[in-house]
């Protein structure tokens, strides 16, 4: 586990591969196509023309309580548990679930991104890449896909002008524009790539996409807020998961 922390504090990102057993994978597939259909029937609309993502996959909306299980027992498992306690350095719990996969438009571009800019003026991104919170997805690939592409060590450095220009569509540049000293992580089935939310990084489309991220964060309160009640275990599942605490 040593090289884990390395490549991550280094780079922003680990990947490990065939994290999981094809049984295993299987399992959680078949949950999460569940999930992906109902969701779909749903917001048919924003599927068909805008959609990449969809999120809170662990709420009761979709799926059955034996199906939530099968996510709980993978999300608290003991291998992704000590995998994250290799990577955070303050205490850490479950925040979301989210699931990332094709556009149905195949003209639609792919973006650059640090997540925190969605809800963080710029100078609060700079203070989160100094001093947290530290956000981490760890995105299980449900199929082979091409993976995601990002720019290592941007988790703890800012932009450089044309970074900032592309990411926030300044100066004539679009967000899709590529970006020099990236890299392209493809992606196999039963796959794990560990990364911080708070580094440049764009998915890229193809093939069956089709990923499951857990986002883990550092236990703060601005975090909590993202943190939905109704996505976490019951009494009876808290009780079937190797690391209940993480939920708490």
């Amino acid at each position: 586990m040593g090289k884990s922390v390395h490549n991550f504090d280094e780079c922003g990102y680990v990947l490990k591969s065939k994290f999981i057993s094809s049984t295993e994978l299987n399992k959680i597939k078949q949950v999460v196509l569940a999930f992906h259909r109902a969701w779909q029937n749903d917001n048919s609309d924003f599927y068909q023309n805008k959609a990449v993502n969809s999120a809170y996959l662990t709420a009761p909306k979709y799926l059955d309580e034996q199906q939530r299980l099968v996510l709980f027992k993978f999300i608290a498992s003991a291998s992704l548990f000590k995998l994250a306690s290799t990577i955070f350095t303050r205490e850490f719990g479950f925040m979301n679930t989210q699931l990332f996969f094709n556009p149905v438009n195949a003209s639609q571009l792919n973006y650059w991104h640090r997540d925190p800019q969605y809800h963080l003026t710029i100078e609060e991104q700079k203070q989160a890449l100094l001093l947290g919170p530290e956000v981490v997805h760890f995105r299980l690939a449900l199929e082979d896909e091409p993976g995601i592409e990002l720019i290592p060590g941007t988790h703890k450095r800012w932009d450089l002008p044309q970074e900032l220009n592309v990411r926030l569509e300044q100066a004539g540049y679009r967000n899709h524009n590529n970006l020099p000293n990236s890299e392209v992580i493809a992606l196999k089935a039963g796959d794990l790539l560990v990364f911080s939310a708070n580094m440049i990084h764009r998915g890229v489309y193809g093939k069956n996409r089709l990923a499951l991220d857990v986002l883990l964060c550092e236990k703060r309160p601005e975090l909590m807020t993202f943190m939905r009640n109704d996505c976490l275990p019951n009494s009876m599942q808290l009780a079937e998961v190797d690391y209940p605490n993480l939920f708490s």
